[in-house]
């Protein structure tokens, strides 16, 4: 059976997640080996609304916040030499990155 690296990533700021997957892309290609992805998973949304006044006097206003979790996910072919080079990738903060290796 042929072993795969998946390799999942995740981020509030999309523009990590795209540089990343642009450089691994562009590791796969100058080793040749198979790639399938970036696939983009769905986008958390985690939303938090609170009152404007701390007393709870005056009008009912509100304020409402967001924060997306962008995810990617990218299936590599288990060479050596390309998880290596992968593996040296500099990652920014603040993105988070998981690489498992499964078979298929």
């Amino acid at each position: 059976m042929a072993q795969h690296a998946r390799i999942k990533l995740a981020s509030t700021e999309i523009d990590k997640i795209n540089q990343i997957c642009t450089d691994i892309k562009s590791i796969v290609e100058k080793t040749g080996v198979v790639l399938k992805g970036p696939i983009p998973l769905p986008t958390k949304k985690l939303k938090v609304t609170t009152r404007k006044s701390p007393s709870g006097e005056g009008k009912a206003t509100w304020e409402r916040y967001e924060m997306r979790i962008h995810k990617r996910l990218i299936d590599v072919s288990a060479d050596e030499r390309t998880l290596r080079l992968v593996m040296r990738v500099p990652i920014p903060d603040g993105l988070n990155i998981e690489i498992e290796m499964i078979e298929k």
